[in-house]
């Protein structure tokens, strides 16, 4: 049987961190065994369901080079949602329920103080005609139960190993909301099975919900289910719940805000949690050599973004001029070549960083000279030309054996002079870019045009 795996995003906010995850590690899984990659939008929720966050998903996906084969959308498929409803009532396998959610409220409450499990006690089961009758004209309209069959549910998970659920600590879910709509469990495995899924890997906060969806795909008509695979949930850098800031991190956060390469990203997400150190990886080629769902533990990872930021700048000092030509003439720096690329790319951590580098070379700059006499001995000591990345420090012994400074009141007064900032880029790295005839004029205090 070949592969064939879904994500299933809910198009009711933002794609982020969380749910990027389980897109990528589905994503890689699919490329990983030749498979079909479907994108389904899980938009049953009609009222928070909008179409900008459907378009955010794509594009986000898109971002990130995680294209799908096929795409499906859930509001399209409501009349096959209704015919597999009609044949599980027929069955006795959904049966109405009237009491409200304050009545269900009061028996769990009740069955708590007992010391029993808050299990639903199929009382609806026991309703008469004449009952359901009554509740009707009260203006009550029912919620559906799908009823579960006794006795053990057991599957093999690809991370959790062997799991088993026994019914009879259960209740059966309910499928059908009082207003007829399905709910998510129903629509899932319906589109589960005429999809031909064949393995579905989620966070491992479905696994209670996957007990009951095996039974589900057998009563529907679908008796061997998917293979599963439960994610654990990321957990923030100290080990504590994913913190609110982190946990709605969205793609575009990262993108436009954290200025992060979509190979970092993926990178960072393919192998968080698993037993496989995380790496830079530029390629997806070499990533799926390494990539495997049966290594990822059941223990927690955490996500520090702090981490991921390191491995974007690794991923930056990896890529060939030609990955990034076109996206710096976009950033206005279409003149900007490879040798300059592959001087400054070890001293990037995002790809916009390049700007405070082109700036200092090509100005403008408006030197800041405090100390006009030592700038001016230090101008006489420039070494003769060509210069190389042994240039800084040859300019700056000679100037400290010539004036006798050092540290600080050496340096800061030469990088506001040739830079017009206090900080910045590595010297050693941009004089030769510079040039000669450049820093000459910012010594003598000459301010470029803009």
């Amino acid at each position: 049987m070949s592969v064939r795996v879904r994500f299933a995003p809910s198009p009711t906010g933002y794609i982020h961190a969380g749910n990027v995850r389980a897109a990528v590690v589905t994503w890689l899984f699919a490329k990983k065994h030749n498979g079909h990659f479907l994108l389904r939008i899980d938009d049953t929720d009609l009222e928070r369901s909008k179409d900008e966050y459907e378009q955010d998903i794509e594009a986000g996906l898109m971002w990130l080079g995680l294209a799908w084969d096929e795409k499906a959308r859930q509001r399209d498929r409501m009349d096959r949602y209704a015919a597999v409803i009609a044949d599980l009532k027929a069955k006795g396998r959904l049966y109405d329920c009237y009491e409200t959610q304050e009545e269900l409220a009061l028996k769990r409450k009740a069955q708590l103080a007992q010391g029993l499990p808050p299990i639903y006690d199929r009382a609806a089961l026991k309703l008469t005609q004449e009952q359901k009758e009554k509740f009707t004209a009260q203006g009550r309209r029912p919620h559906w139960r799908f009823k579960l069959v006794d006795g053990a549910i057991e599957w093999d998970d690809m991370i959790r190993g062997p799991v088993k659920f026994d019914t009879k600590d259960m209740s059966d879910p309910v499928l059908i909301r009082e207003d007829g709509s399905p709910l998510y469990h129903l629509c899932s495995v319906i589109d589960d099975i005429d999809h031909d899924i064949t393995h579905v890997i989620r966070g491992e906060d479905h696994v209670s919900n996957t007990a009951m969806h095996i039974q589900m795909f057998k009563a529907i008509g679908r008796e061997t289910p998917p293979q599963f695979a439960h994610m654990p949930m990321i957990m923030d850098a100290e080990g504590g719940k994913l913190s609110k800031r982190l946990g709605s991190l969205s793609v575009k956060d990262l993108r436009e805000n954290e200025g992060l390469e979509p190979m970092a990203i993926i990178s960072f997400l393919a192998l968080l949690g698993s037993s496989e150190s995380i790496e830079p990886f530029t390629e997806i080629g070499p990533l799926l050599e390494k990539f495997d769902v049966s290594k990822f533990s059941k223990g927690a990872p955490k996500f520090d973004l702090e981490e991921l930021i390191r491995l974007n700048a690794k991923v930056i000092h990896q890529m060939p001029f030609s990955a990034v030509c076109t996206r710096l003439a976009e950033m206005g720096l279409s003149t900007l070549d490879e040798h300059f690329w592959n001087a400054v790319r070890p001293n990037l951590t995002r790809l916009a960083d390049i700007m405070d580098w082109w700036t200092v070379a090509h100005g403008p700059v408006a030197p800041a000279i405090d100390d006009p006499a030592f700038i001016g001995q230090a101008a006489s000591l420039l070494p003769p030309a060509p210069w190389t990345e042994t240039t800084w420090k040859e300019w700056t012994d000679a100037v400290k054996a010539a004036t006798g400074r050092k540290g600080k009141d050496l340096f800061m007064p030469l990088r506001r002079a040739l830079t017009g900032m206090d900080h910045g880029p590595e010297l050693a790295v941009l004089l030769p870019l510079i040039g000669p005839e450049k820093v000459m004029a910012r010594l003598q205090g000459r301010r470029e045009a803009a």
